[in-house]
């Protein structure tokens, strides 16, 4: 009798699409669609506190719900995105 051999547990597979799924926010300053990401190959400039968002790291992309609004896409920190509308206009982020 020879000894049984361990299996392998088969990973899943990963989901089809490493964009997030779209949602509808609405603020103060309007609707706006919100994605959740994983993170990407690419670094982005958080447009909330001006740092870099490093390559790979999750955050979310955020543009207004209206029509065109796609070319206002920006990249946020998730925690930058929630505390936007409290910086205000000429307030420093420090």
């Amino acid at each position: 009798m020879s000894p049984r051999r361990a299996r392998r547990k088969e990973t899943p597979a990963p989901p089809l699409s490493a964009r997030g799924v779209d949602r509808v926010e609405e603020w103060p300053d309007g609707e706006w669609k919100v994605r959740m990401l994983r993170g990407s190959g690419k670094a982005y400039r958080c447009p909330g506190c001006d740092q870099e968002i490093p390559a790979g790291q999750p955050h979310l992309v955020s543009w207004p719900n209206w029509p065109g609004g796609d070319d206002e896409r920006r990249h946020w920190h998730t925690a930058c995105w929630r505390k936007r509308l409290d910086r205000g206009p000429g307030r420093s982020r420090y």
